[in-house]
């Protein structure tokens, strides 16, 4: 739906090597976030606290079509109610966002949809791409991804703000390579437009 990563996975060809991805790992606290993080940096799960700031990790990923490499740098922020002030801090000049949501969880998906469209409508938030990743998908009782995407309101993003939906369980990895796939192509996407839009403006 939509408007575990080891430095030897071939993901993203036509990546540039050279400068690193800035994507932000934001939710609620409790929906797994770093638990995401850790399995996209040691493809394996690790055993996480709640974050009371935040973790950052380079990855490595190596292209599929020229085996060169490129970085991304993730920051995950802490989701607590007291901490969320602090995402706009981290999320100046992204290149993408990735707002984990528990799928389980079906009475804060109001408070995450609340969350989310504040930190979408910001000035400097404006065209991001957005990685929603719906996270316990393998969970008795989760919401279905149509019932997750009705409740976030996510067709309501506005049509500048690219977004995809992805299930996913991070304990396993299932789904994070997939929904960084789509990410990865938002942000192609996104920076060739920006690049057309500068071009043309040179031209007048």
């Amino acid at each position: 739906m939509g408007n575990g990563l080891s430095d030897q996975r071939s993901l993203f060809p036509g990546l540039s090597p050279f400068q690193p991805l800035h994507i932000v790992i934001l939710g609620l606290d409790c929906a797994g976030k770093t638990t995401v993080l850790y399995r996209l940096r040691f493809n394996e799960f690790v055993n996480t606290v709640p974050t009371k700031g935040f973790n950052t990790e380079k990855i490595k990923v190596t292209l599929a079509e020229s085996r060169r490499r490129a970085t991304f740098h993730f920051w995950d922020v802490g989701g607590q109610e007291k901490l969320r002030p602090l995402w706009r801090s981290y999320t100046r000049c992204a290149d993408g966002l990735v707002f984990v949501v528990d799928s389980v969880d079906g009475e804060r998906m109001e408070e995450a949809r609340a969350e989310l469209h504040k930190i979408t409508r910001l000035s400097e938030n404006h065209g991001v791409p957005v990685l929603v990743v719906a996270n316990k998908q393998d969970l008795r009782g989760s919401l279905s991804l149509a019932e997750i995407e009705e409740t976030l309101a996510l067709g309501e993003l506005g049509a500048a703000t690219p977004w995809h939906l992805q299930p996913a369980c991070a304990i396993i990895g299932e789904g994070l390579d997939e929904g960084l796939e789509r990410l990865h192509a938002m942000i192609t996407k996104r920076r060739k437009a920006l690049r057309q839009q500068r071009q043309q403006r040179r031209k007048r």
